[in-house]
């Protein structure tokens, strides 16, 4: 197995993503109408009266009429930040605002950051417990051990509401996970299995009382620190440590490692070693889980042990201890079920669901994240962050224990509800989005800047390069290039790819090529030679024709229609495809694909039902089961009109062709989209709210799309142009480099193929 390289960012770029926009990663929206005079008598004075007094004579109301039972806190002290130290409570706060980030898009938690200047464990207890009437849930991160240890303990004991320092129990719950299942396939019994932790901070001693909760037994656990085995006696051991010390006459880890059956490594970079992983039992099970370099990497444990099952913390190697698999469920399911605490059976259960999640067949939108399937087994002992089930099946596990042991303030009476609701609850796209930028991480591929001179541009293929989707192609001049970058502080602009039209070796070809194409439409030779040298557009398009680049970019000096007539001089549309456009209007909890947006002023019937299909497809590729509502002023010819008939054959077409998605029209958006309209026409063939869009005219589909834009709540991505012979994508002039970025990522992964 070879080694593949870490994602890399440079330090300017880690600072341009926190500051572009606006500084920071959260803001907070309000969640009810503000709009009137009315709204903010209601939401203030006098009107938030009312609920003050219902909550003064049932505190348990504060779940219904205010957002505790939704908010988390995450709280540092900046003492044990990510591997990087104790660097004090506001440098912290970049992790703490990720946090935040990670909890609202993987489990829809609202969280809030706090950090505290202070090393006073009695302070910061007094600090946090005062905190409780604020939130649902308290996430500690980032303290140091011990200090760690006893701000969780005592918080447990003082506050009626979740409380948990992930960076013990986050690690330590998908470690148990992995363990089970590793122990599963190598035909081991967890009361059998003889471990080795290495380490003895917060995680490493999270881990290890887990791992004794599943059912490794205490005697057959050797811990160690810097120092060496930990065993009765031993001096210079506190009462965490002391707790699991062993009587052994071990007393290093070359020693502890000796015919033992696992590793848990959550200590420094190469701490283990090649020949202590031949001393281990047969089939040895490592979990080298140190930040950010593991205690060995799984080559070079595969090198000595082909038969090792090796996890990591990284996302680059099989098999990946990520604790974002753990704590955004986790909290969920507690703050759904208005938990007391997060105790030790509902840790077990989220292991014991996660687990089982991994043996179970591979999501398919999983497995094309990846490139390849995937199944359970010696590289698949730990379900992908990524996969969608993660939310019910953890969610719910958690849930459950919290009823069963006695924690629960509001159990769940219908758990299928409760599942509809989980799933309801996250947008599939975000999700699928994530898994096709790891897509193309994995099958990277050369993607033609066309206007690489305009900085916002070439913002988006620094990153492009940085983040490890393959190679951009810089097209322009050269000179005016190589000086934005090191403006932008690139170290190294050389090494990066620059197409100059005016000095390529690629314009020769390029010429005869266009030439052929465009000679009997009124051009002469020297026409396109002029074009070739002066139009971005023409070149860039020519060097993907020519096959220097697998993809292009290009859109952000023009306006789309001049771009797309200057594009199509040189590339047409694939064989047997039509060519239009899509945006896709991305909401909190829905994604809506409109079309065509951008090319077909007046399509006819048979180019709507095209449209349809096609966009049907590419609401499949983006995880959704396409619902397909052909729009109109008229919903089933009330009122009449003279421009239904195009949009009524277009159905009829479908009609004979029964295509597998559902599809309705003509309609009005609100018989499209709400549901309580709906209602009102029985007879339709939607059995929801419709997710595809088809526009009876350019005119109608632009002005939806931008109107949509800029004034429905929604975030914009596109448009997306559909059906051209080779991946091009035309961005907006007003696009950010993110967008572009986008944009090239969708082509790249030919979502738009």
């Amino acid at each position: 197995m070879s080694e593949k390289p870490k994602v890399q960012f440079t330090e300017r770029e880690a600072l341009f993503y926190h500051s572009t926009i606006r500084p920071g990663k959260i803001e907070i929206i309000a969640s009810k109408p503000m709009a009137t005079q009315r709204d903010l008598s209601l939401a203030y004075s006098p009107g938030v009266a009312v609920p003050v007094q219902a909550i003064a004579d049932d505190p348990a109301t504060a779940y219904d009429y205010t957002a505790k039972g939704n908010l988390v806190a995450v709280i540092s002290n900046g003492t044990a930040i990510l591997g990087m130290g104790n660097l004090g409570a506001l440098a912290s706060k970049p992790v703490m605002e990720g946090k935040a980030v990670l909890f609202k898009r993987f489990a829809d938690v609202d969280s809030i950051d706090i950090e505290l200047a202070s090393e006073d464990t009695d302070a910061l207890i007094e600090a946090i417990a005062m905190m409780e009437p604020s939130f649902g849930g308290i996430n500690l991160e980032d303290i140091k051990a011990p200090e760690c240890f006893i701000i969780e303990q005592a918080l447990r004991e003082r506050m009626n509401i979740p409380v948990m320092h992930d960076d013990q129990h986050g690690t330590a719950i998908i470690a148990a996970a992995g363990l089970i299942n590793a122990c599963l396939i190598t035909g081991r019994k967890l009361d059998e299995i003889k471990v080795v932790v290495n380490g003895a901070g917060a995680s490493a001693l999270a881990c290890t009382a887990l791992i004794k909760s599943i059912g490794v037994k205490h005697e057959n656990v050797l811990v160690c620190d810097t120092r060496g085995v930990i065993y009765p006696g031993r001096e210079k051991v506190d009462q965490f440590k002391s707790a699991h010390a062993v009587k052994t006459d071990k007393r290093t880890l070359t020693e502890a490692l000796v015919g033992a059956d696992v590793f848990l490594g959550l200590s420094a970079k190469g701490a283990l070693t090649p020949d202590m992983v031949k001393d281990m039992a047969p089939e040895p099970i490592i979990f080298a889980m140190a930040n950010p370099d593991p205690e060995i990497t799984p080559p070079e444990a595969k090198a000595v042990r082909p038969d090792a099952i090796v996890a990591t913390g990284r996302s680059d190697y099989p098999n990946q201890v990520n604790n974002v698999l753990g704590f955004p469920f986790i909290f969920r399911g507690a703050l759904d079920v208005s938990a007391t605490a997060i105790n030790e059976e509902m840790k077990i259960a989220a292991a014991k669901a996660i687990a089982e999640l991994a043996r179970e067949q591979v999501h398919e939108d999983v497995a094309a994240a990846y490139g390849e399937a995937q199944q359970f087994g010696r590289d698949y002992i730990i379900p992908a962050p990524f996969d969608p089930r993660l939310m019910e099946v953890v969610s719910m596990a958690v849930a459950k224990a919290a009823m069963d042991s006695g924690v629960a303030g509001r159990p769940i009476e219908d758990f299928e509800a409760y599942r509809d609701q989980l799933k309801a609850r996250l947008n599939p796209t975000t999700s699928v989005l994530t898994r096709v930028y790891e897509q193309v991480r994995a099958n990277p591929k050369r993607m033609i800047f066309a206007e690489a001179d305009n900085e916002v541009v070439l913002r988006a293929a620094i990153q492009y390069r940085d983040f490890g989707y393959g190679e951009p192609i810089l097209v322009g001049r050269t000179q005016v290039i190589l000086d934005k970058m090191a403006e932008l502080g690139v170290p190294d602009p050389e090494s990066f790819h620059i197409e100059n039209s005016m000095v390529s070796d690629h314009v020769g070809p390029m010429v005869e090529m266009v030439y052929e194409r465009l000679k009997r439409r009124g051009f002469l030779q020297r026409d396109v030679q002029r074009m070739v040298n002066t139009d971005r557009n023409i070149f860039a398009s020519g060097l993907l024709k020519l096959g220097v680049g697998d993809a292009m970019i290009t859109g952000m000096t023009r306006p789309f229609a001049q771009t797309i007539k200057e594009v199509r001089r040189v590339l047409d549309p694939a064989e047997g495809k039509l060519a239009f456009g899509i945006h896709l209007l991305v909401g909190k909890n829905h994604t809506v694909f409109m079309a065509d947006t951008t090319i077909n002023e007046r399509p006819t019937a048979e180019q709507l039902a095209v449209i349809a299909k096609e966009t049907a497809a590419v609401a499949r590729r983006l995880g959704h089961e396409p619902r397909v509502a052909f729009l109109s002023y008229s919903t089933f010819g009330n009122p009449s009109g003279k421009w239904l008939e195009q949009t009524r054959e277009a159905i009829r077409i479908l009609d004979e062709e029964k295509p597998d998605f559902e599809y309705e029209g003509e309609m009005a958006p609100d018989a499209a989209l709400n549901p309580k309209i709906m209602k009102l026409y029985p007879f339709s063939r939607l059995s929801a709210p419709a997710n595809v869009l088809i526009m009876p005219g350019l005119q109608s589909a632009n002005i939806s799309a931008k109107l949509l834009k800029e004034i429905g709540g929604t975030t914009s991505i596109g448009p997306m142009l559909i059906g051209a012979e080779k991946p091009v994508q035309i961005v907006p002039m007003t696009a950010i480099a993110p967008d572009v970025l986008t944009l090239a990522v969708l082509a790249a992964a030919g979502i738009t193929g």
